[in-house]
């Protein structure tokens, strides 16, 4: 049953793909139909052909690997006669044929995200609601009922922005003999006493969580306002007192208080957060997030990970609502896959962390087991529709970036030629895109080795 199981996703990640694929290059050859360009072959697909027949002018073809295709066009790269060729259209429709792949992306992307929408039982604000009991945000500027705008200039539309803002933020040494880290340091070790209470003990859930709520989060939350060290530590020597009496459980013998150390180092996440509180938008400076490794191989290489340490109000989901996630989370997968683009180039993503088709086939192949374990199958293929969701805005800004080759390069040359009224020499264009085409291919090579070498060593990142 589970091998069913597996195979069904697989064929449903495919088709998805697939449909990525067709929905960019359908919009290439819809637009070059209406515009009176002749279009020779419409392929789904790459490689040898499976079958293929002919309607009208165009040959449509189902070629044998699922990862690619192709809308071919009469002058496309080359100089004709034909009245009809794409280098003898209008300039304006070129332009619109070239920009309406990239187009049907974004639409589909919409449409994904339309889809996951419906089936969000429920939506997530920008407002603060609680801490997390070790909230390093909560010790250092943020405050319940805080309702968040921006997080260092990045605006933030609803709580996938503040997710993204927050994981992108830089990480940096901070004074690690401030009040703001002693605070922090007091809220960990009163919730590490709290997570021993609860495991050693055997705590059932409902106790585990009334102590949570009702012990826990109300004494975190008043070493975050302590104004010195010494009241920080009063108030956690307090709170661990109350976990004691109100789980009912005796101190042992021995026990003695957690130490609060001052390292030599600390690093946080930081960031300037602007929030709207009471009525009047705030600049919070400095605001520091919880910082931590994710596990053993991280701390060797000093990678550190970041959480959005504190819950957000919900969303009542409604008709209005809906629409309003679905444009917004499909401008926050834009978004954030340009500011993830201009990252890489800042340096700040190294090529280990790039991936390729071997790469996106392991992430997808994670979150539909993450989705088995956690909700089912539905769950799975949910997880499939929201990166391959992903994965077509993401073909659709980067077929339109100025490079040689891509759909964005093709523009810039009819700009070239709308702008001087004559078009660049269709040998040089040839020469152009042909080494971009090279360079592309070539990358896709050495990343999907990368890709690999990375599974075969188990060094593949985490998500």
């Amino acid at each position: 049953m589970q091998i069913l199981i597996t195979i069904a996703l697989v064929i449903i990640g495919v088709l998805l793909f697939e449909f990525i694929i067709f929905a960019h290059e359908f919009g290439h050859f819809i637009t070059a139909k209406k515009s009176g360009v002749q279009v020779n072959e419409f392929a789904l697909g790459m490689g040898p052909k499976l079958f293929s027949f002919v309607r009208g002018e165009t040959r449509y073809s189902l070629r044998l690997f699922p990862v690619g295709g192709y809308c071919s066009m009469e002058g496309e790269d080359q100089d004709s006669d034909n009245p009809r060729a794409f280098v003898n259209a209008k300039i304006w429709k070129r332009m619109i044929i070239i920009v309406a792949g990239a187009f049907n992306n974004f639409l589909v992307g919409l449409i994904f995200v339309f889809i996951l929408t419906l089936c969000t039982p429920q939506f997530g604000s920008a407002t603060v609601s609680q801490f997390m009991p070790n909230a390093a945000s909560s010790c250092t500027g943020l405050q319940q009922n805080d309702q968040i705008t921006s997080v260092d200039g990045y605006r933030i539309l609803n709580v996938k922005d503040l997710q993204f803002a927050i994981q992108t933020l830089n990480y940096k040494k901070v004074d690690p003999g401030s009040i703001l880290i002693y605070r922090q340091d007091c809220e960990q070790e009163m919730t590490t006493v709290y997570s021993s209470l609860v495991s050693d003990n055997k705590l059932s859930d409902e106790v585990s969580e009334k102590l949570y709520m009702d012990t826990l989060m109300p004494f975190a939350g008043k070493i975050s306002e302590a104004k010195d060290k010494n009241e920080a530590y009063s108030i956690m020597k307090q709170g661990i007192d109350a976990l004691y009496t109100a789980s009912k459980i005796e101190k042992p013998k021995n026990f003695k208080y957690p130490t609060i150390e001052t390292r030599k180092e600390r690093v946080r996440y930081v960031g300037d957060v602007n929030v709207i509180r009471d009525g009047k938008e705030t600049t919070l400076k400095d605001v520091q997030f919880f910082t931590y490794f994710k596990d053993e191989a991280s701390k060797k290489r000093g990678k550190y990970s970041v959480a959005m340490d504190f819950y957000v109000l919900p969303k009542e989901k409604n008709a209005g609502t809906v629409i309003e996630e679905t444009f917004t989370g499909t401008l926050t997968m834009a978004r954030s896959v340009w500011k993830s683009l201009v990252m890489l180039v800042q340096g700040r993503f190294s090529f280990n962390e790039l991936s390729g088709p071997v790469g996106i086939t392991k992430a997808v192949e994670t979150v539909a087991s993450d989705g088995m374990q956690n909700g089912g199958f539905g769950m799975a293929v949910l997880n499939i529709l929201n990166i391959m969701a992903l994965i077509t805005i993401n073909l659709g800004i980067v077929n339109l970036l100025p490079f040689p080759a891509l759909d964005g390069g093709r523009f810039v040359f009819l700009l070239i030629e709308a702008i001087f009224r004559k078009p660049v020499p269709r040998k040089v264009e040839y020469i152009v895109n042909g080494v971009g085409l090279v360079l592309l291919l070539g990358f896709i090579v050495v990343v999907s080795v990368k890709d690999i070498i990375q599974l075969i060593t188990g060094t593949f990142p985490t998500m």
